[in-house]
């Protein structure tokens, strides 16, 4: 599904694009990295997500001729506008294979493009890969610490509009098992699940015949909800009935749900009541404002609840609700470019660059990563890249360029991934972080230094802009 022209941009995109097309600028070579300057959650990494829907929308990249219509009632030259006829995006992007691990200042994604193609691209891809990166990490935080659990997106009606389709497809590489919205499991192929609603159970009156009516309409992987009225005297009974029932049907009752309450406690008394009535193959779900930290005390109090479904507190990313990611300008018509600011964090990198993940002997992450100009050969020293005297020596690790071609001159340069494929891939790397940097609390700061070379290159800048 494409939402997308290339107008799904802001303003201040085709403003500036026109300054270049009309001061024949627009054409010259430029290069401009993707990052970010601060893990969400207080966490220790960040997932990438999103890679694959920026390359297949930037094929279809462009201007139809009602957003020129409309363009031009917005007061942009006519020549400006013939232009954009025949607008696409014919650069080059490199970057990090979307599932990987990822960690602040380092480039996760290079754009190397004519400068009016590499602009009028940076609001779509900010908008696709913040909101998916941050979606992922959030649903990653809650694999981790739900184990071998079963996790499902329960978040499209209280997600930000159409943020809840990308929500699930996101949720899905963090290692969410399935969503509860039926449009993306569809074009995703994601599995779908989901239950039903109080209002089902109070539309009846009666809570038995309402459980009775569901299962016999909805055999398999039936999940009855049974908080409306009395869990433990109404609900679980009721619950137990029907699966009797269907017992002597040839069917089986798959889970009973739990949302409201104390989940723990209720898990254990119910978990009591089915294993009494011999169904102990009956699972329990739990939902109502899960995150993280609420799955880390259901577990921890060891409730026997076998599947957790999460809403609002995924899809919007709580409490962040944003990651913060920029789109600099490195490289333009054959000069390094800075940005530089009266905060050192915020001052640019300039150049092409490449970035190594470093390993030692045995092939495992040391939680280092390593910045380099893509001109220079192999360098022996990392530096820190705000504090003069902190190094690092790379003698003897190995390296792994993180940096991708995953486009070449507007084309996709490798093999389309499932997203099966990228769940995978996103557990894979995962499972090598070290668990320091997996913690809630005071999670291990992952290094992330730069070369010598680039450290000289971004100083000089530095010196030669604030002599003007």
């Amino acid at each position: 599904m494409s939402l997308y022209t290339a107008t799904y941009t802001d303003l201040y995109q085709l403003s500036m694009a026109q300054v270049y097309f009309k001061k024949d600028r627009h054409s010259q070579q430029a290069v401009f990295d993707y990052y970010f300057r601060k893990n969400p959650f207080n966490g220790g990494y960040t997932i990438f997500a999103g890679l694959e829907n920026v390359l297949d929308s930037l094929k279809e990249f462009r201007f139809t001729e009602e957003d020129l219509d409309y363009l031009k009632t917005q007061n942009f030259d006519a020549s400006f506008l013939e232009y954009l006829k025949d607008f696409r995006f014919r650069g080059s992007i490199f970057s990090v294979l979307e599932g990987d691990v990822v960690f602040p200042n380092q480039p996760i994604l290079r754009v190397e493009a004519s400068l009016i193609e590499a602009q009028l691209i940076e609001t779509f891809l900010l908008n696709m890969l913040n909101f998916q990166s941050l979606i992922a990490t959030k649903a990653c935080r809650m694999r981790y610490i739900a184990k071998d659990r079963t996790l499902l997106d329960f978040g499209l009606r209280r997600a930000h509009g159409p943020g809840g389709y990308y929500a699930s497809r996101a949720a899905f590489i963090g290692g969410f098992n399935g969503t509860s919205n039926v449009l993306a499991g569809k074009n995703f192929g994601l599995p779908i699940s989901g239950t039903m609603a109080h209002s089902f159970i109070q539309s009846y009156g009666d809570e038995l015949q309402a459980f009775r009516d569901f299962a016999e309409h909805r055999p398999k992987n039936c999940v009855l909800l049974v908080d409306t009225y009395n869990t433990l005297k109404s609900g679980v009974p009721n619950a137990i009935t029907v699966a009797k029932e269907m017992e002597v049907r040839g069917q089986r009752l798959l889970a009973i749900r739990l949302d409201s309450g104390d989940l723990a406690y209720f898990a254990k008394q119910s978990r009591k009541l089915l294993d009494e009535a011999g169904l102990d193959y009956v699972q329990i779900a739990a939902s109502n404002q899960l995150d993280e930290y609420v799955i880390k005390s259901l577990q921890e109090q060891q409730a026997p609840i076998d599947i957790y479904g999460v809403g609002t507190n995924l899809v919007i990313g709580k409490p962040d609700a944003a990651l913060g990611g920029v789109y600099k300008l490195a490289f333009y018509d054959g000069k390094p470019r800075i940005k530089i600011s009266e905060n050192i964090a915020k001052i640019t990198m300039p150049h092409a660059k490449q970035v190594y993940r470093l390993k030692n002997d045995k092939g495992e992450w040391v939680g280092s990563d390593a910045i380099g100009l893509t001109s220079e050969g192999s360098f022996e020293v990392m530096e820190h890249p705000f504090e003069v005297y902190k190094s690092m020596r790379l003698t003897g690790l190995q390296r792994e360029a993180l940096l991708q071609p995953v486009m070449e001159k507007g084309e996709r340069s490798f093999a389309t991934k499932t997203l099966q494929e990228i769940a995978d891939y996103r557990e894979k790397r995962f499972a090598q972080l070290p668990t320091e940097y997996k913690r809630f609390n005071n999670p291990h700061h992952y290094k992330v230094g730069i070369s010598e070379q680039l450290k000289e290159e971004r100083d000089r800048l530095i010196k030669l802009h604030k002599s003007l």
